[in-house]
């Protein structure tokens, strides 16, 4: 098995971060995260007592904010609840926030050796090739037929053992593309192999439908100042900070965008704010939708009343504010800005 650093221990609390990371990141990408965040929250406590903005600043790049956002309410939880020691007992892992049957497993089998099987992606892809399973995965009906059978035949005295095994092995040696099945040691068991239909495994029946969404952001800037705007509601990027944005619901030209209500709320009837548009457009693919993103940087000498319902903050505290990927994009590359309007 590959050597990483949350096989080394059997604390459950970096088990817990180790598998919410890795859930939504390859390991090569994680392993830094991870690294990072067991630093600065090295225990319970530590990421109990931390804000949620400074949290999130250390989840920025991974996506899927609202897991971070659980990860800090659940640490709260096992302060308050349960005197700050990680619980022991499956249901009351599985009770706390944003925690669901495979990482609950994942935790009580890898820290204590409990007998609950751990049915991730790479399980699911085993054993539906292994047994020869067309039972759809992203089914409920498919979700319990598989945790059923790897129930059956975890090793109950070795299961933290046996639970990594089968995941490395799909990660490995069962991999979705072109596995090595000739090489492989159970191609003689497996249905899948000599029944030729390898990649016709696991089943899936729902296809995942997106959405398009088109962005406008302005990165509007006074002298040293800038502003943001901290996301609320149940929304991506939820408590992620952002420049002021409109939001259209088809993609638009500056020229469009001008005649928009919202772009006439934002800066009024203003006339000295001068444009000039960034990375346009960037297409940033989440797993449910499709942000396709214009930056507009403008510098402006007088007063743009709409900015009262931001924060402002010098140019040189932006980094300390997580931001989506996106934005951390823009920023990355801002330097390189044309096509100049003026309003």
């Amino acid at each position: 098995m590959r050597d990483l650093p949350w096989r080394h221990t059997a604390d459950p609390y970096k088990i817990w971060i180790s598998e919410i990371i890795m859930q939504q990141t390859r390991v090569a990408q994680g392993l830094d995260y991870y690294n990072r965040f067991i630093e600065r929250f090295p225990d319970v406590g530590a990421l109990a007592t931390a804000g949620e903005d400074e949290v999130l600043k250390y989840w920025q790049g991974l996506g899927y904010y609202s897991r971070a956002r659980n990860l800090h309410g659940a640490a709260k939880s096992i302060m308050q609840q349960h005197g700050g020691i990680f619980p022991r007992k499956y249901e009351d892992v599985l009770s706390l926030k944003g925690v669901g049957e495979y990482t609950a497993a994942a935790i009580t089998s890898f820290a204590w050796g409990q007998p609950y099987p751990v049915v991730d992606g790479n399980v699911f892809r085993v054993l539906a090739r292994l047994y020869g399973i067309s039972t759809p995965i992203d089914t409920g009906k498919g979700k319990k037929e598989f945790t059923q059978l790897a129930g059956e035949i975890i090793n109950p005295k070795q299961a933290g053992l046996h639970n990594q095994a089968i995941m490395e092995f799909g990660a490995l040696q069962c991999t979705p593309q072109n596995p090595d099945c000739v090489r492989c040691p159970l191609h003689d068991i497996c249905v899948a192999y000599h029944e030729k239909k390898v990649q016709y495994f696991p089943v899936k029946q729902n296809k995942v439908k997106t959405r398009n969404r088109f962005f406008h952001y302005f990165h509007l800037v006074k002298g040293g100042d800038t502003w943001l705007n901290r996301r609320t509601g149940k929304d991506i990027w939820e408590g992620l900070y952002e420049f002021p944005l409109i939001e259209t619901g088809t993609n638009m030209d500056f020229v469009e965008l001008q005649q928009t209500m919202a772009f006439r709320e934002l800066f009024g009837d203003s006339s000295s704010v001068k444009f000039t548009v960034g990375i346009a457009p960037v297409k940033h693919v989440l797993s449910h939708q499709v942000i396709f993103a214009t930056f507009y940087k403008a510098e402006f000498i007088g007063d743009i009343p709409a900015l009262a319902n931001y924060i402002r903050i010098t140019s040189g505290e932006i980094d300390n504010y997580a931001v989506s990927r996106l934005v951390e994009l823009y920023l990355e590359k801002g330097g390189q800005l044309s096509f100049d309007y003026t309003v």
